[in-house]
């Protein structure tokens, strides 16, 4: 990132090292605009903050628990990126405390962009059946109808609240199974976690038990979208489409699968590998889902969406669900 054009906008980003943050970060360093960014990144690791200021980046000690920095650092902020943990209430309200000493400040509403997984659509399935409720992020009635007792979804509720106060632009953005390995600079420095969450972890406990698993019968349905493609989600020209606040929720999925064929993709990929030797997935016991998700899983549930409005703004995936299958492989090698 070079630095020989006027910075024109402050941007302060959390959650640089992880899996979606830092490819959202990369996307930023790479942007054919990064000469006009100022980017902070909140971190934990002094080290690691070190290794971000090698590389132009602005990095700030510190974690989502530190409330008056987070407010001191989104109220020096045109964009907040946040990406830390989409179910930290306290970090988000002093996000929007910051952000609305910025408005009072420069009388310009600055924007507040949060991935928010689609997690908020669950139902209670647990492996046994599939559903025909399939949303849309064009239907703002039947997004406004989800219960506030969804997984996510009060933190969701307070930034489209603070939208209405019109202090904020919020655009939350929702992603689905996110899969494939993340590759990229910060990647290759041994700063960002290169690794989604629900399919290595099924791909964990299928080995640990020497069969592949699953929830139930994984008959629920989830879509699905490829880690470059999520990160590169983004609105194109200026569109009618390209709401905030109640408008603002953008899915992104190019296909769905059930759980049984990610179940499925991973007994092929043991059996291939001489880790099984059948290559049908078996439903964990009841005393399995205690031991490996103790927390308790939404791998059984269904979650169905389309991603209309961000297609409708340009957005393009190309990578299908045989490509998500397909990766299982890779993700063990």
């Amino acid at each position: 990132m070079h630095r020989h054009l006027a910075i024109q906008t402050h941007i302060f980003l959390t959650g640089p090292t992880g899996y979606i943050g830092g490819s959202v970060l990369t996307r930023l360093l790479s942007h054919p605009l990064s000469d006009t960014f100022r980017l902070t990144v909140l971190v934990r690791s002094s080290e690691k903050a070190s290794q971000f200021r090698t590389m132009g980046i602005r990095a700030v000690v510190g974690s989502n628990s530190d409330l008056g920095l987070l407010k001191e650092l989104a109220g020096d902020s045109d964009l907040v990126i946040a990406c830390a943990d989409a179910d930290d209430e306290n970090a988000a309200r002093a996000i929007l405390e910051g952000l609305k000493d910025r408005y009072e400040k420069t009388g310009k509403a600055p924007s507040l962009v949060q991935p928010s997984p689609n997690g908020v659509l669950m139902d209670d399935a647990e492996g046994m059946f599939s559903t025909d409720t399939v949303y849309s992020d064009l239907n703002v009635a039947q997004l406004e109808g989800l219960p506030i007792t969804q997984p996510h979804r009060s933190v969701d509720v307070a930034l489209v609240n603070a939208d209405k106060a019109g202090y904020v632009r919020t655009y939350i953005i929702l992603p689905p199974t996110i899969y494939g390995i993340a590759s990229g600079p910060l990647v290759d420095a041994g700063l960002q976690n290169p690794y989604s969450q629900q399919i290595p972890r099924l791909i964990k406990w299928s080995l640990y038990r020497q069969r592949a698993g699953m929830v139930g019968d994984g008959k629920n349905i989830w879509p699905n979208v490829h880690i470059g493609e999520e990160a590169h989600h983004k609105p194109g020209p200026p569109n009618p489409l390209f709401g905030h606040g109640v408008s603002g929720f953008y899915f992104c999925e190019n296909g769905e699968h059930t759980l049984h064929s990610v179940g499925e993709a991973i007994g092929k990929a043991m059996v291939a590998l001489g880790k099984a030797k059948d290559p049908t997935p078996t439903s964990f016991t009841t005393e399995e889902l205690a031991k490996y998700f103790p927390n308790g899983t939404g791998l059984g549930s269904n979650s169905r969406c389309r991603a209309d409005r961000s297609r409708g703004l340009g957005w393009k995936p190309v990578k299908t669900t045989q490509d998500m299958l397909a990766s299982v492989q890779h993700e063990m090698d």
